[in-house]
């Protein structure tokens, strides 16, 4: 007796995500359809035109808008920014850099300072042990 192994799937909205892409930007054919573990690393090794497009010129996800802004998501929606947007829009975001814009920066940057100062305690904590 065989037993043949079905192929893993995933919804489409879990299939942009891992690609980092706005669903609702995607073509129709993705949108309702289900993605094949194959499939997905296919268009992660070759991505087609249409996701090449997505990729450069958006319109982004939440989590590539605060990654390229230099924020965080939370900081993003504070900022009043809940759409997904281009990258033509990002950049002329970054180009006015406004008030919650630069706040947000700092807030972030204090935030990776204190994340690293307390990876560097954790770690000489583990020298000292015996």
């Amino acid at each position: 007796m065989t037993s043949q192994k079905t192929p893993q799937t995933m919804k489409p909205a879990t299939a942009a995500k891992k690609l980092n892409v706005y669903l609702e930007a995607t073509p129709a054919e993705f949108q309702e359809g289900v993605v094949s573990r194959d499939e997905l690393n296919a268009l992660q090794t070759s991505p087609p035109e249409w996701l090449r497009e997505l990729r450069r010129d958006g319109p982004h996800p939440r989590q590539v808008v605060a990654a390229k802004l230099g924020v965080s998501i939370g900081g993003l929606a504070r900022g009043g920014v809940t759409e997904a947007l281009t990258t033509e829009q990002i950049e002329t975001l970054k180009a006015d850099n406004p008030e919650w814009l630069q706040q947000e920066r700092a807030t972030q940057a204090d935030v990776r300072k204190e994340t690293a100062r307390i990876k560097e305690k954790a770690a000489e904590r583990r020298q000292r042990r015996p």
